[in-house]
């Protein structure tokens, strides 16, 4: 028996596998299941696009049974007599738009090229139910390897409950369900799917897709666009951890109540005239010597940024660790995604001007959500178009490089070194032509007001120096000085 070109009908299970309802952290009673259309098949080496706009389009190993004989009501201990063949199947998801689903999986699921089959039939008789395998690779690399006695739904037990709903067809294709290990692929990945009986070495031979970047975005005029939350980047990554995620319960998961209290309106206009010069005459009178972020130099000639640090951290690359934190929605980019207004994105990049550690699209999302600013200590990419968006940053200068050359994106919101201080997430950031400094929140309306003081004395020793006397015993002030002074203070001179 060969597979029809199309199926009349595909049903696909959710969850059927231990290893799967383990990472979930849920195991169902029943099976339940969806309907694929039949213009998601395809045959090996055929392509799967990743839609423009969405970044999680997920790969599933899985079992495919193929209906022989027509089955409707039909009990578990006959059930597999109705079952042809078994084949592999990818059952590719789009989980941008599984939210919009809500569990119809029309749109997650019935993409063209969705539902890799083939490319050979295994006889089903004789064949033991539960001592079938499945595999899965990509780009050579083993990522699923489970069998049917994996099952908490048996083989057996899918084609008897659905016989009970509908008839099932000779042709039909039932998706029996991905073990663990199903997870995101790129353009230009590679997956291949086999499943094979290892007591008699028979095999469907291996699946192979690849996919590729679509050209056509979503019209938002016709229906619902991608949407995704760190729910989706869990489940379609497989963990947290995979997806570049922090751990449940974790001050990054939490987020850090200091760096989204922010400045208020009256204390940011005060930080906006005060000089850094100022400020950090002030944090020294106080104690404070290491708040300068040295190295660091505006994109833009004269900008000035003001605002609550919000901290990202890189490591030196490492091969393996930027494979598994590097890609998906790692901490740079979910750091940027939620820069808060008034916030300056503060990252520890050891130093290392080598390589960009934010480009145009991310300057241009932090600009869009209202950040004052970035301060780096490491390089800047699309230098040109990062000043033209208008986004203050302070770096070390332009680099061509992107990330992975020199970094790894760790981890955000927690406490980091940048330019040679240390630097909390809630720490006001003052940027001008010189330089970048760091102020204690605790200590920001104390100093404030003390440099604008300052400040006015300066502006009345400069007039005193234009008129032409001399600095000694004016700068500073001697108590000759300071009593003229605080007389035209007085007078509002």
């Amino acid at each position: 028996m060969s597979l029809p070109l199309t199926p009349g009908k595909i049903i696909a299970v959710h969850l059927s596998y231990e290893s799967r309802a383990a990472q979930r952290g849920r195991r169902p009673s029943h099976p339940s299941y969806f309907f694929k259309p039949v213009s998601s098949v395809s045959a090996t080496g055929g392509t799967v696009e990743r839609p423009v706009g969405t970044e999680l389009l997920a790969f599933e190993g899985e079992i495919a049974l193929v209906i022989g004989e027509r089955a409707r009501w039909v009990g578990i201990d006959d059930a597999w007599t109705h079952v042809a063949a078994v084949t592999a199947a990818n059952d590719l998801g789009l989980y941008d738009m599984r939210a919009t689903d809500k569990g119809s999986n029309v749109r997650s699921k019935g993409g063209d090229g969705y539902t890799p089959v083939g490319p050979e039939l295994i006889d089903a008789a004789g064949l033991d139910p539960e001592g079938i395998r499945v595999r899965t690779w990509v780009n050579g690399e083993l990522r699923q390897d489970d069998t049917s006695a994996g099952m908490f739904f048996s083989l057996p037990q899918l084609v008897a409950d659905l016989s009970q709903h509908f008839t099932l067809n000779t042709g039909d294709v039932i998706l029996t369900g991905t073990p663990a290990g199903s997870s995101v692929v790129v353009p230009g990945d590679v997956v291949e799917v086999e499943v094979d009986v290892p007591t008699t070495g028979a095999t469907s031979g291996r699946l192979t897709t690849t996919v590729t970047q679509g050209e056509h975005p979503f019209d938002e005029t016709l229906g619902s666009l991608p949407s995704v939350d760190d729910l989706q980047r869990t489940e379609a990554w497989g963990s947290r951890e995979s997806a570049g995620l922090p751990a449940e319960g974790s001050s990054e998961a939490a987020g850090l109540s200091a760096a989204t209290q922010g400045l208020s309106p009256a204390l940011r206009a005060k930080l906006e005239q005060a000089p850094t010069a100022g400020l950090s005459a002030q944090l020294r009178k106080r104690g404070h010597h290491a708040c300068f972020i040295d190295g660091v130099h505006a994109n833009i000639p004269g900008a000035k940024i003001v605002g609550t640090a919000r901290t990202l951290r890189f490591i030196p690359f490492r091969e393996d660790l930027f494979t598994a934190h590097g890609g998906g929605y790692n901490a740079q980019k979910r750091l940027f995604d939620d820069v808060g207004e008034g916030e300056v994105v503060v990252i520890e990049a050891r130093g290392d001007a080598g390589t960009g550690t934010l480009g145009d699209i991310l300057a241009l999302r932090a600009k869009t959500l209202g950040a004052a600013g970035v301060v780096s200590d490491g390089g800047v990419r699309d230098a040109d178009e990062v000043a033209r968006i208008g986004l203050p940053v302070f770096s070390q200068g332009a680099h061509p490089s992107v990330l992975g050359r020199r970094h790894v994106p760790w981890e955000l919101d927690t406490t980091i070194a940048c330019g040679g201080a240390s630097v909390q997430p809630g720490d006001v950031i003052v940027g001008d032509g010189d330089g970048v400094i760091v102020i204690p929140p605790a200590l920001v309306e104390e100093v404030v007001d003390a440099a604008l003081a300052q400040e006015d004395e300066d502006a009345w020793i400069a007039t005193q120096v234009a008129a032409g006397h001399p600095v000694d015993g004016l700068f500073p002030m001697n108590a000759q000085w300071r009593a003229k002074y605080d007389a035209d203070t007085e007078r509002g001179a």
